[in-house]
């Protein structure tokens, strides 16, 4: 499957190293404003495929985009330090309005794969416009929405325990940011409850040690952007995840974002909760089981979304 990237920057070309170290796609498009850019990205990630998979990557424009199976949208401002990711919304909204029809206008019927922050809003944007240009359904517009904090909170409840991260299954639910909702009710590693687990290895998982695992996992953005001024490298990879479970029709669950009629009664909002990911984007959203601190902490998130999707008018 071809795939497109709009938007050179570390995320973008972060995703596009990710998919060729993954093997994802047959051919990989870059498109930037600044074409210089997205040339040398394009050249030199086309250097590493010797080491990795041999997926041709170039840089080109809108109209490369022909054919394109996939579009991951990376385009859009800098996170700054200490600014939220909803301090983004009105300084990203501008760019979408501009490159999604662009994209839509050589690509008609491409499922569009968003990472552009603050990303739910951003998707719900994207979903909204990629609707009024050409009927694309929401279903084919996809958020990254919670992925990477799902692995953050998986990576560290193994480190944790021992194991490898491979082996949790528990997810991060609602906004990408900072009114997230980590699901340790229904946390799982291999095939026995989290409590039961952490009891047989000895590793008991207390309150100070969810406390500290909430607050790694809900601000790990800060630190590292804080450190090095953006993040890329773990969305990057979230991003190429995505897309495999597209080019390969998986059928995949998958902590991502899309436009949703009801959460928690609030109502037309888009958030993070697993969905079944396949050829032809998101097939089914799956409603986890909840504890009654989980729902209502769910709804505050949905509800600090509405807020921010109504106030550019979406």
């Amino acid at each position: 499957m071809k795939i497109g990237l709009v938007g050179c920057g570390h995320v973008g070309s972060a995703s596009v190293y990710a998919c060729i170290m993954r093997g994802v796609g047959t051919e990989i498009v870059m498109i930037d404003k600044d074409p210089a850019l997205a040339a040398a990205q394009a050249e030199d990630i086309l250097h590493a495929t010797p080491f990795a998979c041999p997926v041709p990557v170039r840089a080109g424009h809108y109209e490369d985009l022909a054919g394109a199976g996939i579009v991951m949208i990376a385009a859009g401002v800098n996170q700054k330090d200490g600014e939220t990711r909803l301090d983004l919304l009105k300084r990203n909204a501008a760019v979408f309005q501009d490159i999604i029809p662009q994209i839509l206008r050589h690509a008609p019927e491409t499922i569009l794969l968003i990472a552009t922050n603050p990303v739910d809003v951003m998707t719900h944007m994207a979903a909204q416009i990629a609707h009024d240009t050409c009927g694309l359904p929401a279903h084919k517009v996809i958020g990254s929405g919670t992925i990477l904090d799902t692995a953050r909170f998986r990576a560290l409840i193994g480190a944790h325990l021992g194991v490898s991260s491979h082996s949790v299954h528990g997810y991060v639910l609602g906004e990408h940011g900072d009114s997230e909702v980590l699901h340790w009710s229904a946390t799982t590693v291999g095939n026995l409850s989290l409590a039961d687990f952490a009891a047989q290895v000895k590793a008991p998982v207390t309150g100070d040690v969810r406390r500290q695992i909430d607050e790694a996992v809900r601000k790990a953005a800060y630190r590292i952007i804080k450190g090095k001024g953006a993040t890329w490298y773990g969305i990057g990879g979230g991003m190429a995840r995505i897309a495999q479970a597209i080019t390969d029709d998986e059928h995949a669950v998958i902590t991502c974002c899309m436009p949703l009629d009801d959460v928690e009664t609030v109502k037309n909002v888009t958030l993070s909760l697993p969905n079944i990911v396949s050829s032809q984007g998101i097939e089914q959203t799956i409603y986890p089981a909840l504890s009654p601190e989980e729902k209502g902490a769910l709804q505050k998130s949905a509800q600090v979304l509405r807020e921010a999707t109504d106030a550019i008018g979406y």
